[in-house]
């Protein structure tokens, strides 16, 4: 007994169902038929059919597609509820197409892309600042979210534990400013004024910049990281679930304990720096010990010191801001961390390279 019987008649195709159509595979030279014949529509009668499987389901999936792309009409007659859900369900979204796509853009359009990129970049990048901003202000009229636990932890790393790498680095640098300034003095018989350069020069800008650079390198890497790390673990948005603000959690304990610190040791990395050129002062250049630190302290100002520390200032929240978006903002694979962290480094440096310029530039103007 057949299960499946059809006719064509005045251009229509007729398919009856009857009996049990269970575990039946798909009729192939049925179809190839209907695809030769010619007619108008295809009208199907279940009236007769007892049970089904999936496999009848197949069929008229088939026939509704071949009937929606020959441009047929499709009519049907007793299907069971559960074939015309399942039906309707198949047959709700088109199946997706292959489309050609053109690999090869022109030059302007990859140079607009790229503008966009980085106008989005520079937007979201600002909003992350501005509201981080916003935040730390705020904590100082209401308290904050984040737990002091996390703000001791960040400030031991900011502080005491960066104070080795500081020291070295500063007295380095210092030293390597009055060999330089040496060479070019001893010409004018005036190395003598190697402390004031020294002094000068450490207090009012390169102690800063020494610290922000080695801050952004180890704290910045370090801020980027660890956030990288809980977005791949998905800890973050398990926080933002909760209702947790992450500026405020995240965020927040970071940046004020960076923005401590860092003033802090940039009056440490001064002391060493001075510490550095009086080493080759007194030891190379055959200073001597008192008039060094009578040069020193002749040279020594309270408005480079707190131009030195602004700049201190500045760069804490740069390294802090710069370390916790590229954080928050990784990716969720391992690789997109290391990314991160490359560039919360670059970010952080070029940044307090240009606020460099700009605060020098300001205080220039306003005679400072």
């Amino acid at each position: 007994m057949k299960v499946m019987e059809y006719q064509i008649q005045d251009s229509v195709l007729r398919i009856a169902f009857e009996g049990d159509y269970i575990k039946k595979n798909l009729p192939e030279d049925f179809f190839n038929l209907i695809k030769s014949a010619e007619f108008q529509k295809i009208y199907v009668d279940a009236t007769h059919l007892k049970s089904w499987d999936s496999s009848l389901l197949i069929v008229l999936f088939e026939l509704s597609r071949f009937c929606s792309r020959s441009h047929i009409l499709f009519e049907s007659k007793d299907l069971p509820k559960g074939v015309e859900k399942l039906l309707k369900l198949a047959t709700a979204v088109e199946p997706v197409q292959n489309v050609s796509q053109n690999l090869h853009e022109g030059f302007l359009d990859h140079l607009g892309g790229w503008g966009i990129n980085i106008y989005r970049s520079f937007l979201r990048g600002f909003h992350f600042a501005l509201k981080n901003l916003k935040v730390y202000f705020s904590s100082f009229f209401q308290k904050p979210l984040m737990r002091h636990v996390d703000f001791l932890f960040a400030l031991q790393e900011c502080g005491p534990s960066a104070l080795p790498i500081v020291s070295l680095i500063s007295f380095m640098v210092g030293l390597i400013l009055a060999f330089v300034g040496a060479i070019q003095l001893q010409t004018f018989g005036a190395q003598i004024y190697v402390a004031s350069l020294v002094t000068i020069g450490m207090t009012r800008i390169m102690g800063a910049i020494m610290v922000g650079i080695i801050m952004a390198g180890r704290t910045g890497a370090s801020f980027a990281a660890s956030l990288g790390t809980m977005q791949v673990n998905e800890e973050i948005d398990a926080l933002k679930t909760m209702g947790v603000d992450i500026n405020e959690f995240l965020v927040l304990p970071k940046m004020t304990a960076i923005v401590i610190a860092m003033p802090l040791l940039t009056m440490w990395a001064d002391f060493a720096g001075i510490l550095g050129g009086a080493f080759v002062g007194i030891l190379a250049l055959d200073i001597p010990t008192s008039e060094f630190l009578r040069f020193t302290i002749n040279a020594w100002s309270l408005k480079h010191f707190t131009v030195g520390l602004f700049h201190g200032l500045t760069f804490g929240f740069i390294i802090a801001l710069c370390g916790c978006y590229f954080g928050v903002h990784c990716g969720k694979d391992a690789d997109s961390v290391g990314h991160s962290t490359t560039q919360a480094v670059v970010y952080s440096i070029v940044w307090m390279i240009v606020a460099t310029g700009v605060i020098t530039f300001v205080l220039q103007r306003i005679g400072i």
